[in-house]
């Protein structure tokens, strides 16, 4: 009977102790994955400001390009079209 006691200790110990262990290596890969969602985030916010940037500046281009446009069409002498 002490035999079985002592069995069913040893056998409750070991499922405490893996208990534990799992816990570990859950909190360690959440403390990874936490780190890799961070980096990640970093990463993708630093493309969306180049992307941002770059399509600033061309909406600036246009906007000078279609400025210039419309300069072109005030100076016209007359302010008419020419028959084609």
């Amino acid at each position: 009977m002490v035999v079985a006691w002592a069995t069913l200790g040893v056998l409750a110990a070991t499922l405490v102790a893996s208990f534990f262990y799992l816990g570990s290596k859950i909190d360690a890969l959440g403390v990874e994955l936490r780190g890799a969602i961070a980096a990640q985030g970093a990463r993708l916010d630093a493309r969306i400001d180049a992307v941002g940037a770059d399509l600033g500046s061309r909406i600036d281009a246009l906007t000078a390009r279609v400025d210039g446009l419309n300069a072109r069409l005030d100076d016209h002498p007359g302010g008419h079209r020419h028959a084609g």
